[in-house]
């Protein structure tokens, strides 16, 4: 297929709409934490029952990334979505009706796992486009991922705060709902690359990252610098609730706004990757990064600083991960999903260490440990990174 004929598969409207459904689903993840609160006082739950709500929802993510992601490489994707979709669409009902808490953990599961329609749509719009246009073409989706990530926390408060928890549920069945009919109604069909059945599916999946050294040097290196992003989120609300700032909840959710000027700003990253590689857009997306955190550490106190360390650190993770999808996809189009879904657990692997690592951190050593432990991740993807000797 030649370059123009390839690029003519996704029109501005696909990615935009691709664009606004990874947003819309991607949300699903967190809509049930702002209202935690709201679930455990009609439930009467504990604490345990309560952290139970957001773990089995990742934790469906996670089984997604494993047991889902490789089919996109087996079956047409417009229809594994489609499928996704009205699976989305039963978890939120479920969740809506439910009279107790164990339905509500099997609703939330299933929610975690048809939220992997992000994860077909990324490798699908990837494959749609030639070489030099997948930075750009990333950069965009990539765009609606983190917006969806960073806003799904105010909208659910809002609703949940205004009109009922059970209210977010409706809303998300509602949008999954659009989305599906329009994702099934206007996305090109694709020929599947691969003809295996299920179970030697899986069993590729795992060839590939064994295959692949540069596959398990993106992953590290992607899984290292997450860590250290979500060390920051993890303990920032903690932060800035004691001295010298004494915020609330609310204020403190008011940093994820701040976020999304780093991440508006990096939507260019794309085009860089063609200009200067993949490899060198994520050095000096590292290193604004880690420029990022000790503007926060040797500035602790100062709301200024927090902001603008915020801003650098957010810039450079959203620049970073367009770049390392772009060679991440380029290592084999024939298994795109199944590498996507290697690399995205790993990713979210990362993420989940570096919310324990960081919260244990501030506990011992307050704001700069925060800041050590998250330097000391980004120096050691740094490191992985310069080890890939191409791309």
């Amino acid at each position: 297929m030649n370059t123009a004929k390839q690029d003519q598969q996704l029109s501005r409207f696909i990615l935009l709409l691709m664009t606004t459904a990874i947003a819309a689903t991607a949300a699903n993840l967190y809509y049930n934490q702002p209202i935690l609160p709201l679930i455990a006082k009609e439930f009467n739950l504990t604490s345990v029952q309560l952290g139970s709500i957001p773990a089995l929802t990742q934790f469906g993510y996670a089984f997604a990334l494993l047991f889902i992601s490789p089919l996109g490489d087996a079956i047409a994707r417009r229809h594994l979505i489609s499928v996704l979709s009205a699976v989305l669409v039963t978890a939120c009902t479920l969740a809506v009706l439910t009279p107790n808490l164990p339905i509500l953990l099997i609703a939330v599961f299933l929610i975690g796992v048809s939220a992997n329609i992000t994860q077909q749509l990324i490798p699908f719009a990837a494959s749609l486009v030639s070489k030099e246009n997948k930075g750009a073409t990333l950069s965009t989706l990539m765009m609606g991922l983190t917006l969806g990530i960073l806003l799904s926390r105010t909208l659910s408060g809002f609703v949940g705060e205004n009109f009922g928890w059970r209210s977010v549920f409706v809303m998300s069945a509602l949008l999954a709902t659009l989305f599906g009919v329009l994702l099934y109604a206007f996305l090109p069909d694709n020929k599947p690359q691969s003809n295996l059945r299920y179970l030697p599916l899986l069993k590729s999946t795992l060839q590939l990252f064994y295959k692949h050294k540069s596959l398990r040097y993106f992953t590290l290196t992607g899984s290292l610098w997450f860590a250290a992003f979500n060390v920051l989120w993890a303990t920032l609300a903690i932060y800035v609730h004691g001295e010298p700032f004494h915020y609330d909840a609310q204020q403190a959710g008011l940093f994820g706004i701040v976020a999304l000027a780093g991440v508006i700003g990096a939507k260019s990253s794309g085009k860089w990757v063609n200009r200067f590689g993949s490899k060198s857009v994520v050095m000096v997306a590292l290193a604004l990064i880690a420029i990022g955190f000790v503007v926060t550490g040797l500035f602790a106190g100062n709301l200024i600083a927090l902001i603008a360390g915020i801003i650098l650190i957010d810039f450079g993770i959203f620049s970073a991960q367009v770049a390392n999808q772009v060679r991440v996809f380029s290592i084999d189009p024939s298994a795109q999903s199944r590498i996507n879904g290697i690399y995205m657990l790993g990713y979210y692997s990362g993420g989940a260490i570096g919310s324990v690592v960081g919260v244990y951190m501030f506990s011992l050593f307050q704001w700069p440990g925060v800041i050590a432990v998250s330097v000391v991740f980004i120096a050691l993807s740094a490191v992985f990174n310069f080890l890939v000797k191409k791309y």
